[in-house]
């Protein structure tokens, strides 16, 4: 899938600057450290992604009708 197709209406989106960032002229140590920086907000974005969810979870039973 595209990143483009993730996020259409964000042309200037961060992430996708990233995604079209020439690899070419960095060594492979900074690929590594890029490859560590990323790891860390894959994990920072799973995190987030799991409060929310337990938020709305916490929110629908609250508000459950029954």
């Amino acid at each position: 899938m595209d990143l483009d197709d993730l996020f259409p209406s964000k042309p200037d989106d961060p992430l996708n600057a990233l995604a079209k960032q020439d690899l070419d002229p960095m060594s492979q140590d900074e690929l590594a450290e890029r490859i560590v920086a990323l790891n860390a907000e894959i994990t920072r974005v799973e995190a987030h992604m799991d409060r929310v969810s337990k938020h709305r979870s916490a929110a629908e039973e609250l508000f459950k009708k029954g």
